[in-house]
């Protein structure tokens, strides 16, 4: 989990692109046989009144009155680059994963999940062995990188490595069919960059960022053996060829404004045409594809380029850049050098992060990436209550009654319009807690040998599986988190909203709580993913999931008048000296808090209509649901964290969510007793509301 709630777009469907195997008998979990020791797990960070710093008004700032003393007394550990709720959360998912893996690999004759399990931490914690083989698990890769010798080379090669489930240069994903969401297609979307986002190669603002990324790039290749003028020069015609592929990639505010960017549906033929040098139907045929009719091939431009560098780049660069891009891949899970400087870029200098996390938390991100599934299996087996589910699915019935009352009486939106915006309300599908399918591990083998040896295998395995995803009906099963996750999505291709059981604590749900906590921290959650399905553009897809415009063009206009509003609301805040925040890329998300917030709190009256709660330790039930939801939102950054979210990330700073929702609300101004022209109170023009 990254930041926060987030729309599933299809650059996370593709850059899942890993693999799958061939039909065995299933393999089922053995009874289990785990149990969890609650006292080792980190305290939950649920909502406390002795956390207000009450020198600040609520008018003023409500995520200072909320959070001001917990953030000034809970600065960002020196193995993270941002603290809060979210993370607090994830370390409780941990420590519990951590029981659950140590007892797994401790098991004789373990079987089926708990052998998988057991298998990647064992071999991930011995660093003895990982250390005494240094570079060698990969110098094979590297031999082959050697051998090539001519342009051509670079296709068979690039065609090996994806079914191998190392994909580099672009990636190769299936997903629904943004015409026909009962089917699923290729996608093959660009990739092959090392920073952060297309920005970072051009201009001042990320000079220091490129030449650190160069210097990075060649005491990799020093610890590889390359002498330091070799490394030198390598690293500077790897940059150049990551320039020239930036130039016609597109940004993460442009993929994130306008998802239609994911689906350029094509013919094997026609993609042939615009990349002459690579055929298309010799690397669905390696991937194990039965020859599509039609697959997306997202941004043409960034393929014609490539197609063209694969004869004017030398050689000896590609292989230089092949090189470094298998080394850096996979240093983390090589000996200390390589780890650490691998760390040493991508951590600390890109994103302010002091030290590395311990050993058993990297290893444990490890078997999440590679088999996060077979672990969730066992987590939800222990730390995960029945009557947890049962209440969720109560609270999303409430939320999802509110939200139709909400659409009902929209003044703004016409019948036609609304007549589409209720059926695809109508069909929202909530998955809760855990799969109700779990993935077969048959296939998959793996051993105490060798750590590196086990990663690779699980990515050619999920690879495959991916893979055998084409060409077929949608899976409606399926899931895009795993259940120890903290986090929640949408998925406007399913038209789905999805909460993970590791979400399901508080401050976002306790089922022992008051009404209005749950309602301020889940209950808002549950609203937010809900309106994705109408942000500008989830709005994009209908009720079965397929990319159609079902709004009245007078509607369209309206609803662009108002998120235009939303945008300057955000663009208006600055996160570090000099940098704003950017209201367009963060637009969807602020659409999603500003109509979940409301409906959620519509929930909560109707939840209170016929039951009376007096005020808990002196406030109301809407003071609470207001404070928990700034709860949610605690959070510290270091600044190089925040810097880069700026550029790369669709949620705005935790602070300003905190903040920038209540504020457009009447509700909050009335709970608070605040008055026109406290910060809290946005009025006129300049208050914004949408659903």
């Amino acid at each position: 989990m990254n930041q926060s709630l987030k729309l599933l777009t299809l650059s996370a469907a593709i850059a899942l692109g890993l693999s799958a195997c061939k039909k065995e008998e299933a393999v089922v979990a053995e009874p289990a046989k785990l149990s969890i020791d609650l006292a080792k797990l980190p305290p939950l960070p649920a909502f406390a009144v002795a956390d207000l710093d009450t020198s600040v008004s609520a008018c003023t700032d409500l995520n200072q009155f909320v959070n001001g003393k917990w953030l000034a007394a809970n600065p960002v550990p020196g193995d993270r680059t941002s603290w809060g709720s979210f993370e607090m959360l994830a370390e409780r998912s941990l420590a519990t994963q951590r029981q659950i893996v140590e007892a797994a690999a401790g098991m004789k004759d373990a079987k089926g999940t708990h052998k998988l399990i057991g298998d990647l931490w064992a071999t991930g914690m011995d660093e003895a062995a990982i250390e005494a083989a240094g570079i060698k698990p990969i110098q094979p890769f590297l031999d082959e990188i050697a051998a090539l010798k001519a342009p051509a080379d670079l296709p068979a090669y690039l065609r090996k490595t994806a079914a191998e489930g190392r994909m580099s240069l672009f990636g190769l994903g299936g997903e629904s069919d943004f015409k026909d969401s009962s089917q699923v297609i290729a996608y093959a979307a660009p990739g092959g960059l090392g920073l952060p986002d297309k920005t970072y190669y051009s201009g001042d603002a990320h000079k220091a960022e490129r030449e650190a990324y160069q210097a990075h790039i060649a005491a990799t290749l020093k610890l590889a053996g390359a002498t330091d003028a070799d490394a030198a020069k390598q690293a500077a015609a790897i940059l150049a060829i990551e320039t020239a592929l930036a130039k016609v990639s597109y940004s993460n505010e442009e993929l994130s404004r306008d998802v239609s960017k994911y689906y350029n549906p094509v013919s094997i033929d026609a993609a042939n045409k615009i990349t002459p040098a690579f055929e298309w139907g010799a690397y669905f045929d390696a991937n194990g594809i039965k020859r599509p009719a039609q697959f997306s091939l997202s941004n043409p431009t960034f393929f014609k380029t490539l197609d063209g560098m694969f004869a004017s780049v030398p050689m000896a660069d590609w292989q230089a850049y092949l090189r470094f891009h298998t080394i850096d891949g996979l240093a983390p899970y090589l000996s200390k050098a390589f780890a650490d400087q691998n760390f040493a870029f991508y951590g600390k200098t890109l994103r302010g992060q002091q030290e590395q996390k311990e050993r058993w938390k990297r290893v444990l991100d490890t078997v999440n990436d590679s088999a996060g599934e077979a672990l969730g299996q066992l987590y939800v087996e222990v730390a995960f209550p029945a009557e947890s589910k049962a209440q969720m699915e109560k609270l999303v019935g409430n939320l999802s009654a509110a939200l139709k009352t909400r659409l009902e009486k929209l003044e703004w939106m016409t019948p036609e319009t609304r007549a589409k915006a209720l059926e695809k309300w109508a069909s929202f599908t909530p998955k809760i807690g855990y799969p109700d399918k779990w993935r077969d591990w048959a296939g998959l083998s793996t051993g105490r040998d060798s750590y590196v040896g086990n990663i690779l295998a699980a990515a050619k395995f999920n690879h495959a599986y991916e893979m055998a995803k084409i060409g077929k009906p949608k899976d409606r099963k399926d899931w895009g988190m795993t259940p120890q996750t903290v986090n929640a999505y949408y998925n406007p291709l399913m038209n789905e909203i999805v909460f993970p059981a590791a979400i399901l604590q508080p401050p976002f749900f306790d089922a022992k709580a008051d009404p209005a906590l749950n309602y301020g921290g889940i209950g808002a959650v549950i609203g937010h993913e809900m309106l994705h399905g109408y942000d500008d553009q989830g709005s994009r897809f209908d009720a079965k999931g397929s990319f159609a415009n079902w709004w009245q063009p007078s509607d369209a206009e309206g609803f662009k008048a108002k998120t235009n509003q939303l945008v300057a609301q955000f663009d208006g805040y600055e996160a570090l000296p000099g940098k704003k925040v950017n209201g367009n890329l963060t637009l969807g998300e602020n659409i999603a808090d500003l109509g979940g917030l409301t409906v959620a709190l519509d929930a909560l009256r109707i939840e209170l209509a016929d039951k009376k709660v007096a005020e808990i330790e002196g406030y109301t039930q809407e003071q609470r649901f207001f404070m928990n939801w700034a709860t949610v939102w605690r959070r510290n950054f270091t600044e190089k964290e925040l810097a880069v979210r700026l550029v790369t990330d669709p949620h705005a700073p935790a602070k300003f969510r905190a903040n920038g929702t209540p504020s457009n609300m009447d509700a909050f101004a009335a709970a608070f007793q605040c008055k026109a022209g406290d910060p809290m109170v946005r009025s006129g023009a300049q208050k914004i509301a949408i659903w």
